[in-house]
């Protein structure tokens, strides 16, 4: 077709892109690149079947015959597709870069994918035919840049990807091993970030900030559901509440296009922003008019609708973290579902009747529960049908709600979903009330604990499951009836080699010393009696708002084949528990944490079977700052540690890290400028001095969310102070580690290093 032909709604190839904006908005920062590349050149088939192998992030075809999906069995994720009854499945891309998320489109002619080359944080947006030819990259190519893959136009003919341009050169990684000396960042000597020097990093020079440090928890008081002006509308082009750009310095330039794979047209520019943590396009409405954005940094994302033809935003909504994938709109556009947690303690599902230019005329909550999040959220293609996976304190509970026009609730008696329509629910600006339809809910039994991914698959739906005796699965859920295994997904009996099976954890709750309820799941090694005292291993989790769940980990099948207890606790920060339990640790906050860690350690003693004078401390990310800290503020409670891409230095990460992940990080942990004292505080290096244990750091060599450097100076200055240390890095590895050879190593290194340590 001719680019200047409109096919979509959206906008032609050669339009002009919309001017920049008084507030610091801009039209574009990079239009995508489409760069061939040749059909992978190996195996299409599968030659070995191996036993034990994940599966998971299903993307069904059309027709709902045939699953894209990303499995491990070769080593590394990759691509594959599978019929939807049997054999044999199919790799598509055979290259080493880790696949990260996969989209088929409605016409089922292409596979949208992102890869993350070289394993680590920056990623690329690819398309592959169903039968593995005209591979090319769509997005993310050019140096220095990245690209994250958003949802297809509904009638297949583009896909939108959002391309993210550094602000300013990237930081060169550190290596392991290197001669720098304390206190230097990644970026090379003399760059530290002013603990010794005081300067900042050219990303922070003249910023005001917008961080302000909180006292309690904000969300306390949560009035009514949806109060003014928690929502608001706007009329406006697309940027943060108020119109204005926070100065905060952070970030690339973000620009989401809509992509066409057969290159018949250009990309067409559906948004941009500077300085942005994130931007991806969750959804278009069917003639292409309107578009649904999720932007912000973790803690403060929104949801945005913006009209593409002038590009005007017609609504924000904040939403909640977690899946990125927030709602959608109605199949004729009149109604808007989210996944929100506006205002509130919990996720809930909301909706919205939408004027003829995008606006909401009144909102209503169709689903909610007292004491759960609404974690996943997916409407069938003809929007009858919404599938609603609910976090109950770990564990994924699923319903089905056929909800017509999905703009009200009623309810089967025990699914605890809320019914009815809020009075207070409308934002600022809204005219009318909110519609009420009858909906009816069932309940899915699920075999495994956790569901991380529902993909509409025509006539029946397909569940990605996660349980602590399985490795991930897909799953077929034919008419709302029991789930049916994948022929090619592992089976339950193969999850691990024969003779040590599975460990499931039983549920701990302990206190903090404050009060505050604290959640856990304690892990028992095979063999030993019930009363006798173990060695124990405190495992934390990343984020700090991640959440521990009851999945099989061969991490901790590892740890535990040794003779190793393990506790994993959701200490303060955690999601899954309410929005001011994660809240709980902003600013100053963190301290309390800190001693959430010790009164877990004690509560495994206590309630548990853990020997106090055989405890190890271990987390990977946060955690593993978590680790660090937990070992220079409690020096006389843990043996020893193991500490996985963990922040040493709360100054140099900030220096080091990604600008939008440094955007997130402020909201977390404190501005490094204006609450410079703070972060010094609280950063482990600071009480080096106090470090008793051995320690044990690991590392990916291409992380650039947590810097190398950062475990680098932990263990440099802890072998300084006589302290054994040592520190493993692993090649071709980000901030996640990947590859089978990487992970493998890296399990029996951190099992040895614990056993040896806690043994006797």
């Amino acid at each position: 077709m001719s680019p200047a032909v409109r096919t979509d709604g959206i906008a032609d190839g050669t339009a002009d892109p919309p001017p920049a904006a008084s507030d610091g908005l801009t039209a574009a920062f990079a239009a995508p690149a489409r760069i061939p590349l040749p059909d992978a050149s190996g195996p299409r088939d599968v030659v070995t079947r191996l036993i034990a192998h994940g599966c998971w992030y299903p993307s069904a075809d059309p027709a709902g015959t045939r699953l894209a999906f990303i499995c491990d069995r070769g080593g590394v994720p990759q691509l594959w597709t599978g019929p939807a009854d049997g054999e044999p499945v199919r790799l598509l891309d055979d290259g080493p870069d880790p696949v990260r998320e996969v989209s088929w489109s409605p016409d089922g002619r292409w596979i949208a994918y992102t890869t993350a080359p070289g394993g680590g944080e920056h990623t690329r947006v690819l398309c592959v035919r169903p039968d593995g030819s005209d591979r090319q990259i769509l997005a993310g190519a050019e140096p220095g840049s990245s690209a994250h893959l958003g949802c297809w136009a509904h009638d297949g003919s583009a896909v939108t990807v959002t391309v993210a341009v550094p602000t300013g050169p990237p930081a060169a990684p550190s290596s392991a091993g290197s001669d720098a000396t304390a206190g230097e960042g990644p970026s090379g000597p003399g760059t530290g970030l002013g603990l010794s020097d005081g300067r900042l990093p050219d990303h922070w020079q003249g910023r005001a900030g917008e961080t302000e440090l909180l006292g309690p928890a904000p969300h306390t008081d949560l009035g009514p559901a949806l109060p003014s002006p928690a929502v608001t509308v706007r009329t406006t082009q697309i940027g943060p509440p108020g119109g204005t750009l926070p100065a905060t310095g952070f970030g690339d330039g973000l620009s989401a296009y809509l992509v066409d794979p057969d290159a018949l047209t250009a990309p067409v520019l559906i948004a941009a922003v500077k300085d942005a943590a994130t931007l991806r396009v969750c959804d278009l409405s069917r003639d292409g008019t309107l578009a649904l954005l999720r932007r912000g940094p973790r803690g403060r994302r929104e949801a945005v609708v913006l009209r593409t033809a002038d590009h005007v935003t017609t609504c924000v909504m904040p939403v909640a973290d977690g899946d990125p994938w927030i709602g959608s709109f109605s199949p004729r556009a009149d109604t808007l579902r989210l996944r929100s947690n506006a205002h509130r303690e919990f996720a809930v599902l909301l909706a919205a009747e939408l004027d003829p230019d995008g606006r909401p005329l009144g909102w209503s909550t169709v689903a909610a529960r007292e004491g759960s999040d609404l974690e996943l959220l997916r409407y069938t293609r003809d929007g009858a049908t919404a599938v609603l996976a609910w976090n109950v304190r770990g564990m994924s509970d699923v319903e089905i709600l056929d909800a017509g026009t999905g703009t009200g609730t009623g309810t089967d008696a025990g699914t605890g979903t809320g019914s009815g329509t809020d009075a207070d629910a409308r934002p600022e600006g809204g005219t009318g009330p909110s519609s009420r339809h009858v909906s009816l809910s069932r309940h899915v039994s699920l075999p495994h604990e956790v569901v991380t991914r529902v993909a509409d698959a025509g006539s029946r739906l397909a569940l990605a499951l996660s349980g602590s005796r399985r490795r991930p699965g897909i799953w077929w859920l034919p008419d709302g009836a029991t789930p049916v295994r994948t022929p090619w997904s592992s089976r339950d009996e193969d999850a691990v080699p024969p003779g040590r099976p599975p460990v499931r954890p039983v549920p701990l709750r302990p206190t903090a010393r404050d009060g505050l309820p604290l959640n856990g799941w304690y892990y028992r090694a095979p063999g030993r009696a019930p009363g006798e005292p173990a060695p124990c291993v405190i495992h934390l989790h990343g984020g700090p708002e991640d959440q521990e769940r009851p999945v099989l980990d061969p991490l901790y099948h590892e740890i535990l084949g040794r003779g190793l207890d393990i506790f994993a606790p959701d200490v303060r920060g955690s999601s899954g528990y309410g929005r001011s339990f994660v809240d709980a640790d902003l600013g100053r906050g963190r301290f309390a944490a800190l001693d959430d860690v010790a009164d877990c350690t004690a509560h495994a003693v206590l309630a548990g079977p853990a020997d106090p004078s055989r405890i190890a401390v271990m987390g990977r990310s946060y955690g593993g700052y978590l680790t660090f800290a937990s070992l220079v503020w409690h020096p006389d409670l843990f043996r020893t540690g193991v500490a996985v891409c963990g922040m040493s230095d709360l100054a140099t990460f900030f220096e080091g890290t990604e600008p939008w992940i440094a955007q997130s990080a402020a909201h977390k942990y404190g501005h490094p400028e204006h609450d410079r004292e703070l972060l010094r505080e609280l950063s482990p290096m600071t009480r080096i001095d106090a470090l008793r244990a051995p320690v044990f750091a690991v590392h990916g060599e291409h992380d650039t969310n947590v810097p190398p450097g950062e475990s680098e100076q932990f263990v440099r200055a802890a072998r300084e102070r006589g302290v054994p240390a040592e520190l493993l890095t692993l090649r071709e590895e980000g901030h996640d580690f990947l590859r089978a050879d990487n992970r493998r190593l890296f399990r029996r290194a951190a099992a040895d290093w614990l056993q040896r340590h806690l043994s006797g």
